[in-house]
């Protein structure tokens, strides 16, 4: 996953995404890029030099602006202008993986040669990436109309040689942090400012990394009920696919299969085969229905997002073969925005399946004899009373946090911008609801591990032995109280990495 990405503005995926914001993986401009890229400069060149009239960004003003005409001899001043106006966000900076995706998709938007951006300003953009120039850039700030205007416009000061940036964790201003990593600012020219700061390039960075992070807590929440159908004794018989077969909603299908697959070699859930309990609690037995739901809804999500990657969100447009540039609304974030909101709404309920879940664990009048808050001195010690708590905090927050920041619009630039997407604050509310999902559902895999081991020595599925395994490999069973919060962010960590899922995958093949 490490390779260089080679960019061409038409074919980035998810994973590329991953790779270059979290995994650091180098990115380039493709040789096809280039030749896109200077075709549509040259169109742009001819409308900077008066061949056009009223060219938006071009030789206008922005906004409500857009009718005051710029003289020849001003538009490279206006696009230096427009980043330092721009510049106005506030609030704690987003994490460097976000600011890395946003350099590779402003990177890759660029390449895709419909914005008139020269070559050399997307090499400066991928040498920031390549050698650690992390722009410092303010969260909160852009309603996600004209897309990300005030983030992006922090992202590109640095370009320029304004602005911060981080050079190995140094807050730099702009032109010292570009000299630490042997660079040169850059000289705008006409559009180029106007064209870094044109695009949703800040919700779609959120997105993308929050869509893989999501995918993958949809296959543990199925691993997390797995291990506690086992810890609870209860019925496989939900799974089986004859159901799923008569509702054959996708999501539905594949979390089911998952945990048939995971529960496969169980001598408890044999143990119990011919047991009186006919029906087990919603938590356990709908799980498939909900986490289906869940998965579906993630399905919206990734379609999205797949598309956005390689989209062009500009404006104008640069469109070479009609010899035009066009205004027009491809930077508006609301497809964003809404699937923004869709993923919390999924992940959140993800988590608040797993803490009904968790609650029977721990509560002696549902688990079927588990010792209480599954701890074996009860009074001197608590065991995992205080983690439930912990996990209905954060489900909760997730409920307030849920309400859809997409259907909210404030008319911005004097009523020209008169519906605005709000995107940005979706994704910021997202990130949170995922962070508090991940850690709920790490409380309830914590418990189940502790909760299964009762049961000793009847032993679980294979796959979900392979899940208590690596959870113990990173938290030793808790048998005199000891503070829990470095466990619970160490599984959550490997929740959003994959390596949870990774080791149950050495035991089952790959698992939806």
């Amino acid at each position: 996953m490490i390779g260089t990405r080679s960019l061409t503005g038409e074919d980035l995926t998810l994973g590329d995404v991953w790779a270059v914001a979290v995994e650091r993986a180098p990115a380039v401009i493709a040789e096809s890029a280039r030749e896109k890229m200077r075709a549509a400069r040259e169109l742009v060149e001819h409308a900077a030099h008066g061949e056009r009239e009223h060219t938006y960004g071009v030789n206008t003003g922005f906004g409500r602006f857009v009718s005051r005409s710029i003289p020849v001899e001003l538009t490279e001043e206006l696009q230096v202008r427009l980043l330092r106006s721009h510049a106005c966000g506030v609030g704690e900076p987003y994490p460097d993986e976000v600011i890395r995706a946003a350099l590779l998709l402003r990177s890759n938007t660029l390449a895709k040669g419909y914005s008139g951006a020269r070559p050399e300003l997307v090499d400066l953009l991928l040498e920031c990436l390549n050698r650690g120039v992390l722009p410092r850039v303010p969260s909160r700030g852009s309603v996600g109309a004209s897309g990300d205007l005030a983030p992006l416009a922090h992202l590109a000061l640095p370009l320029i040689g304004e602005g911060e940036a981080s050079v190995d964790g140094e807050l730099l201003p702009g032109a010292r942090a570009l000299a630490a990593a042997g660079l040169e600012p850059i000289r705008l020219r006409a559009k180029e400012g106007l064209s870094l700061i044109n695009g949703t390039q800040f919700m779609a960075a959120q997105c993308a990394l929050a869509t893989v992070r999501a995918r993958r807590l949809a296959t543990t929440a199925d691993v997390a009920c797995a291990l506690s159908l086992e810890a609870l004794e209860g019925s496989r018989t939900s799974f089986i696919p004859q159901v799923h077969e008569l509702r054959p909603l996708r999501g539905q299908t594949e979390s089911a299969a998952n945990v048939i697959r995971l529960l496969e070699g169980s001598a408890i859930n044999e143990s119990h085969r011919w047991c009186d309990k006919v029906q087990d609690a919603y938590s356990l037995r709908c799980a498939p229905q909900v986490h289906g739901a869940a998965r579906d809804l993630l399905a919206y999500v990734t379609a999205t997002i797949e598309i956005e990657l390689n989209a062009a969100t500009d404006n104008p447009l640069v469109l070479v073969d009609d010899d035009m540039l066009v205004s027009n609304g491809n930077f508006h974030g609301q497809p964003l925005a809404f699937a923004l909101d869709a993923l919390a709404m999924a992940v959140s309920e993800l988590a608040n399946i797993s803490e009904r879940r968790l609650e029977r664990l721990v509560n002696p009048s549902l688990s079927g004899g588990l010792p209480a808050f599954l701890t074996s001195n009860g009074g001197l010690n608590s065991g995992f009373m205080i983690p439930q708590y912990v996990a209905a905090s954060l489900v909760s927050e997730n409920k307030s946090l849920c309400h859809p920041a997409s259907v909210d619009s404030i008319p911005t630039s004097a009523g020209q911008e008169d519906h605005v997407s709000m995107g940005n604050a979706s994704g910021l509310k997202a990130w949170q609801v995922l962070a508090n999902a991940e850690r709920a559902v790490a409380i309830e895999l914590l418990a189940g591990a502790q909760a299964v081991e009762f049961l000793a020595p009847l032993r679980p599925g294979n796959a979900v032995e392979a899940a208590r395994a690596f959870i113990r490999a990173l938290s030793p069973r808790l048998r005199d109280d000891r503070p829990l919060a470095g466990d619970i962010e160490a599984l959550a960590v490997s929740i959003r990495d994959g390596s949870l899922i990774g080791a149950v995958e050495e035991v089952v093949t790959e698992l939806a």
